[in-house]
């Protein structure tokens, strides 16, 4: 391996000790304390945070900016495709051409979604007005780590400058709102566990 290979590796050891430290201080954290008394149940309402509740029907967020909202879900794929061809380089494995032309095609597709939202939080003002340098930096970071991504899979030459952005963007990520790869999970069990306690998670079906 060559040293911009050992800098990305490194920027990963410090990434995941510094995600690991948030996990292990929520976990030690424990439940949320509520005096008031229990009146559902927490596991079913945990259960429905995570799925139904997480559906664009259920999202009056969502389903009134469904483009928004599909840019996001496939912003978010990018991401997790980038990730994991990040370790097929470090391991060397390689894909047809057919593939490459394929992965290409989507990374490209993820990233212009996240620069379709970067856009957007710029152009409305309600947005803009709730931004701060953390929203825009963490998007640039990602977007470019998508694209980045795309053209690594084809042009060898920009492989340097490809380690150089991974290993900034997992330098700033346990710092910025990146962090909610730890912090999702969190929210979203500590929301079921508020509404499952005071029974009004799980929505039941009122002819029930």
């Amino acid at each position: 391996m060559f040293w911009y290979h050992w800098m990305a590796l490194a920027a990963m050891a410090i990434c995941i000790g510094s995600l690991s430290f948030h996990l292990i201080r929520l976990i030690r954290l424990g439940n949320p304390h509520d005096f008031s008394k229990q009146h559902g149940n927490i596991s079913k309402a945990v259960q429905y945070s995570f799925t139904k509740a997480m559906s664009p029907a259920k999202k009056e967020s969502a389903y009134l900016h469904l483009p928004t909202y599909m840019a996001g879900i496939i912003y978010h794929l990018g991401t997790f495709l980038s990730i994991f061809l990040f370790f097929t380089f470090l391991l060397k494995i390689e894909f047809n051409q057919l593939t490459n032309y394929i992965l290409m095609g989507f990374l490209v597709i993820s990233g212009i979604s996240g620069f379709g939202i970067l856009i957007k939080r710029i152009m409305k003002s309600e947005l803009l007005s709730l931004s701060n340098p953390d929203d825009f930096i963490s998007n640039l970071l990602v977007t470019l780590f998508q694209l980045a991504t795309a053209l690594a899979l084809f042009m060898i030459d920009s492989i340097i400058l490809y380690y150089i952005l991974v290993t900034a963007l997992l330098l700033y990520l346990p710092m910025g709102k990146l962090k909610h790869t730890i912090y999702f999970f969190a929210a979203r069990y500590h929301l079921g566990f508020f509404y499952g306690w005071r029974g009004i998670w799980p929505i039941m079906n009122p002819k029930q």
